[in-house]
């Protein structure tokens, strides 16, 4: 398929309120465009760059997990939570509850991360990877609740109060099932 008539998707209509159904891209696609040939060699260009940086550090390891870190603590964020990465490398939880919680979340996420990142050299990216990976997430702390590893039955959005003011929609959940299994094919 040629890029240059890729349609990214499709808006569908929910109950008061639209959602973004993504294209299929599971697919080899071509181009005739020029600028886009120079735009992926100057990424190219660029990757092999950070690759030749990545010698200058001395524990490439170590690195790579405060990046992690400070990943899990912006993201983390999100839903909430007030720790920093400083609160977060303790090894010790922090006695209040609501300092606890938040402590939980990020050392989840980092957990979670890592325990995918390990994965991944046996598993390809797919439902189950994903659901352990979630499982892992919500094993503690105010998301122990909330279903760990199954995926959403609810529609689920982004800012707002109710469904009725929010901000943006994520694909309902048989849309999201359906593209969680053509995983399998990449």
């Amino acid at each position: 398929m040629k890029i240059e008539e890729f349609n990214s998707g499709v808006w569908e209509h929910g109950f008061k309120y639209k959602y973004f159904v993504p294209a299929f891209i599971n697919h080899p696609f071509s181009w005739e465009d020029d600028a886009i040939s120079a735009l992926l060699e100057k990424a190219s260009l660029k990757l092999g760059e950070l690759n030749s940086f990545s010698r200058f550090v001395p524990d490439i390891d170590i690195f790579i997990s405060m990046h992690v870190l400070k990943e899990a603590v912006v993201s983390s964020r999100i839903e909430g939570a007030r720790t920093n990465i400083e609160e977060a490398l303790k090894e010790e939880q922090p006695s209040e509850p609501e300092k606890r919680d938040d402590w939980l979340e990020v050392n989840n996420y980092v957990k979670a991360i890592n325990s995918a990142i390990e994965e991944l050299k046996t598993l390809p990216l797919s439902c189950r990877l994903i659901r352990d990976t979630h499982r892992i997430l919500l094993s503690s702390g105010r998301g122990e609740r909330k279903t760990p590893g199954e995926f959403r039955i609810s529609q689920n959005w982004i800012g707002g109060a109710s469904i009725v003011d929010a901000v943006l929609f994520l694909l309902q959940q048989i849309s999201f099932l359906i593209y969680c299994q053509i995983l399998k094919s990449f």
